[in-house]
C-alpha cells in the first residue's frame, strides 16, 4: 500500500460521505448550559471528531466529571485516573505520574488538553510532568483502541483528553459564572485552590478566566522508603572499610556524590516522609470565544509553572549516585477554537482547533545552580469535517499536523537538539441500522525525524529519518435485548519511533539510567482484536472488555546489565511482542429504604504482556480489584471500598518483584442544599490502615512507595 492509495481512499470516503443528498441534521444545542452543573448525569464521549454515547463506543472508554472527578482529583493526571478501570500511573512521586493505559505508557499515550496534545516533554521520561493541570477540569476522558487513532499514531496505546473549557462553549445563564474548589490533604500537608469565570460580555461574547494554586510538603508514606532487600543491601554496604573515592583525585567537581558522603545505614533507616517529594505549582488563564447560535470562535492563552522535586534514589551501593534534583517547570501555551455549524444536506460541521506551547524545564541541583534544561516549542492543530446524519450514517474526516522543535542543554544532555513534524489524515464512518451498528476508520500519517546536535555535542551524530504509517479499524456492535450490547472490533496500527527512542546516547539523572537510542528502529506495528459487552436495566449497570493485541517491532528499553557513569545502561531495541488482558466494572442497586439508595460496585483489571525472546515486559501492572458500598440520598453520600493490588512476580530481567498490598477508603459528600444547589464538600480517608504499598508501573517503585494514609477534606462552590 502506497502513501497516494491511502490518501485517495481517505479524501475518497471523505466525499463519499458528503456527496449524498440528505437531510441537514441540526445539532441539539438544548443541554449546552449542562457544562455549568456538577449534577449533570448524561454520558456522551466528546472525544473525538464525532460526539457519541459512551454506551455506543467500540472499545474499553472512561469519562470521569461531577462529583466523581472531585472526589479522584489529585496533583496529577496519573493518579487523578489511578482508580479507573484499566489504568495504572507512573508515579514517579506524587507530582510526575503519568497515566498507563493496558501495561502501556510514555510514548504510546497521548496526554491532551481540549483534543490537542499537551506540547511537553512528559513522554520523554517518567520523572517529568505533564503540564496539565487536573484541578481545573471539567471533565477528562479515556480512550483505548481504535477510537485514540483519530489522535496520531502515538496513540497507539490510548488518549487521556483532560478538558477545561478554557476557551467557553456555551453563554452562562447568569451574567458571571464561578465555580470555586479548594482541597486539603493530610499525607503531604496538601493545600490547592482553583477557580474559575465565565462572563456573559453581550452579543455573544463569552470571557473566562481560571487560575489555581497547589502546595505540598514531602509526602508521607506507610513506612520505610526503600524496599526490605534494599534496606538490607545498604545496610550492607555501611559496614564496609571506607575507602577514598578514586575520582576525588580526577577533578571531579562540586556537585559529585562522592561514596563518602552518603550514609547508607541511615538510608537503610529513611521512613514515614519520602525525601525530596515537595511541590508547588500555579496556573492562570484567560479566553474570549464569540458564540451564535452553535458557530463559536475563540482564543486563550495560559500560563503553568510548577516547582517539584523528584524522589531520591537512595543509594545502598558503593559507587551509586544519589541526587535530590528539583525541576522548575514552564508553559505558556496558546489555544484557538472555531466551529461552524453549516446548513447543509452534506455536512453539519466545520472545526478547526489549534494550540501553541514554549515549554520549558530546569533541572535544579541542591546547591540551587541549573544542571541540564530542557527546552520545546511546539503546535498541533486539527481542522475536521463533520458530516450529516443520513439515515443512521454519520463521520467525520480531517488532517492533523503537529511540529516540535525540541532541545537539551547542559551536562547531562542525553539528546541532542531535534526536530519532530508530522502531517495525519484520517477519517471515521458510523452506520446505525437498527440494532445493529459498524465502525470503520482509517488513518495516514507522514514522519519526519532530524537530529541536529550542537558543535560541542560529539556523541550525536546528524541524522533525517522519515517514515510512513498506516493505521485502520473496523468494528461491529449489536443490540442483543433492551438494555445489552455486545461488540468487536479489529485494528491493524503502526506507530513512527519519537526522537526520544532514535537518538537518545547518555546520562539521565532524573531516572538514574544511562539511555542509549537506536537509530535503526522501524515503526512498530500492532494487531489488535477486542470484544465489549455493556448492559444495564432496573437497578444494574455492567461493562466488560476482553483485548488481544500482536505486536511487531515493538519499541523497548532493555537493562543490558552494564554501568555508565554509575547508573545502569539501558539500550532501546525492537522485537515482537503479544499483549492481552481483561477489564469488567459494574454497579448494582441493592436497596431503596425511604430517601437513600444502598449500591454495591466493583472492577477488576489485569494484562499480560511478553517479548519475544526476553520475556515479560517491564512494569507491566499486577492484577487488581476493587469493591466499594455506598449509600445516596439527596444530601449525603456515604462510601467505602476495598482495594486489592496482587503480587507481580512476572518480571523482566533486572526488575523486582512488586509485593501485593490491600487499601481501605472511606468518603461522606454533603451537600447542605441538595444536588440542585451548588456547595458540597467531601471528607475522604484514603489507604486508611496506612499500608505501605507500590506501584510496579513505576520506575521508583522501590524506593517510593505511594502515600500512607491520607485525610481529605474538598469544598466546591458553583454558581
Amino acid at each position: 500500500m502506497n502513501t497516494q492509495f491511502l490518501l485517495g481512499t481517505s479524501v475518497g470516503l471523505a466525499l463519499l460521505a458528503v456527496a449524498s443528498p440528505a437531510r441537514a441534521q441540526a445539532v441539539d444545542h438544548d443541554d449546552a448550559n449542562d457544562i455549568y452543573h456538577t449534577h449533570d448525569d448524561r454520558d456522551i464521549v466528546v472525544t473525538g471528531a464525532v460526539q457519541v454515547s459512551r454506551k455506543d463506543v467500540l472499545s474499553g472508554v472512561a469519562v470521569l466529571r461531577g462529583e466523581e472527578l472531585t472526589a479522584a482529583l489529585r496533583a496529577s493526571i496519573g493518579d487523578t485516573l489511578a482508580h479507573t478501570p484499566g489504568v495504572s500511573a507512573t508515579s514517579f512521586g506524587p507530582s510526575a505520574s503519568r497515566p498507563v493505559l493496558r501495561g502501556l505508557q510514555g510514548e504510546r499515550v497521548r496526554v491532551l488538553s481540549n483534543g490537542i496534545g499537551s506540547i511537553d516533554v512528559s513522554n520523554t521520561s517518567a520523572d517529568h510532568a505533564p503540564a496539565i493541570n487536573p484541578l481545573l477540569a471539567h471533565r477528562i476522558e479515556v480512550l483505548r483502541g481504535p477510537q485514540s487513532l483519530q489522535y496520531g499514531s502515538a496513540a497507539i496505546g490510548g488518549v487521556v483528553n483532560v478538558i477545561d473549557h478554557r476557551i467557553p462553549v456555551a453563554e452562562p445563564d447568569e451574567p458571571v459564572h464561578l465555580a470555586m474548589l479548594g482541597s486539603y490533604g493530610s499525607a503531604a500537608d496538601e493545600r490547592s485552590l482553583s477557580g474559575s469565570a465565565d462572563i456573559a460580555l453581550g452579543g455573544g461574547l463569552v470571557a473566562h478566566f481560571d487560575g489555581s494554586y497547589f502546595k505540598s510538603n514531602d509526602l508521607r508514606i506507610g513506612g520505610y522508603a526503600l524496599t526490605p532487600a534494599l534496606r538490607a543491601e545498604a545496610l550492607a554496604s555501611s559496614l564496609l572499610p571506607h575507602e577514598e573515592d578514586e575520582h576525588e583525585e580526577e577533578g571531579h567537581d562540586e556537585h559529585d556524590h562522592h561514596d563518602e558522603e552518603i550514609d547508607f545505614a541511615a538510608n537503610a533507616g529513611v521512613k514515614d516522609r519520602l525525601p525530596n517529594s515537595a511541590a508547588r505549582t500555579w496556573t492562570a488563564g484567560a479566553g474570549l470565544a464569540y458564540i451564535n447560535e452553535g458557530d463559536s470562535i475563540g482564543v486563550a492563552y495560559s500560563r503553568y509553572d510548577s516547582r517539584y522535586g523528584i524522589p531520591i534514589r537512595l543509594a545502598t551501593q558503593p559507587g551509586q549516585h544519589q541526587e535530590a534534583p528539583v525541576l522548575h517547570l514552564k508553559q505558556d501555551r496558546i489555544d484557538a477554537k472555531a466551529e461552524v455549524l453549516v446548513s447543509s444536506d452534506l455536512l453539519e460541521k466545520v472545526a478547526f482547533r489549534y494550540a501553541y506551547g514554549n515549554y520549558s524545564h530546569a533541572e535544579i541541583l541542591p546547591d540551587g545552580t541549573t544542571g541540564t534544561t530542557f527546552f520545546n516549542k511546539g503546535m498541533e492543530g486539527r481542522f475536521e469535517l463533520v458530516q450529516a446524519d443520513r439515515n443512521g450514517w454519520t463521520g467525520a474526516s480531517g488532517i492533523q499536523f503537529v511540529m516540535r522543535d525540541f532541545n537539551v542543554v547542559g551536562d547531562e544532555a542525553y539528546l541532542p537538539r531535534n526536530d519532530t513534524r508530522q502531517f495525519g489524515l484520517f477519517t471515521v464512518q458510523q452506520l446505525q441500522r437498527g440494532p445493529l451498528r459498524l465502525e470503520a476508520g482509517l488513518r495516514f500519517e507522514r514522519s519526519r525525524l532530524e537530529s541536529k546536535p550542537l558543535p560541542d555535542q560529539a556523541q550525536f551524530v546528524p541524522t533525517s529519518l522519515t517514515y510512513e504509517s498506516y493505521s485502520g479499524s473496523i468494528g461491529a456492535a449489536y443490540d442483543v435485548a433492551p438494555g445489552w450490547k455486545i461488540g468487536a472490533n479489529l485494528s491493524r496500527a503502526e506507530r513512527s519511533p519519537s526522537a526520544e527512542e532514535l537518538f537518545a546516547n547518555g546520562p539521565h539523572h532524573g531516572t538514574e539510567t544511562y539511555e542509549i537510542g537506536n537509530l535503526a528502529l522501524r515503526k512498530e506495528r500492532a494487531t489488535s482484536v477486542e470484544a465489549i459487552l455493556r448492559g444495564s436495566g432496573n437497578g444494574f449497570d455492567v461493562e466488560a472488555s476482553v483485548y488481544h493485541s500482536w505486536f511487531g517491532n515493538f519499541i523497548y528499553e532493555s537493562r543490558t546489565g552494564a554501568f555508565e557513569d554509575g547508573m545502569p545502561v539501558y539500550q532501546i531495541s525492537q522485537a515482537d511482542a503479544k499483549l492481552y488482558g481483561f477489564e469488567v466494572q459494574g454497579e448494582v442497586t441493592l436497596a431503596k429504604p425511604g430517601i437513600w439508595t444502598i449500591k454495591a460496585d466493583a472492577l477488576a483489571d489485569w494484562v499480560h504482556a511478553e517479548i519475544t525472546g526476553q520475556g515479560p515486559a517491564p512494569r507491566i501492572p499486577p492484577l487488581r480489584v476493587l469493591a466499594g458500598l455506598s449509600a445516596h440520598s439527596p444530601r449525603l453520600d456515604l462510601r467505602a471500598e476495598v482495594e486489592r493490588v496482587s503480587q507481580q512476580d512476572r518480571v523482566a530481567a533486572f526488575e523486582t518483584v512488586t509485593p501485593g498490598y490491600t487499601t481501605v477508603n472511606a468518603e461522606i459528600a454533603y451537600r447542605p442544599w441538595g444536588k440542585e444547589r451548588p456547595l458540597s464538600f467531601t471528607l475522604a480517608a484514603h489507604n486508611l490502615f496506612d499500608v505501605t504499598a507500590r506501584r510496579h508501573a513505576s520506575f521508583l517503585k522501590d524506593y517510593a512507595p505511594l502515600a500512607g494514609r491520607d485525610i481529605r477534606l474538598t469544598a466546591r462552590l458553583e454558581f
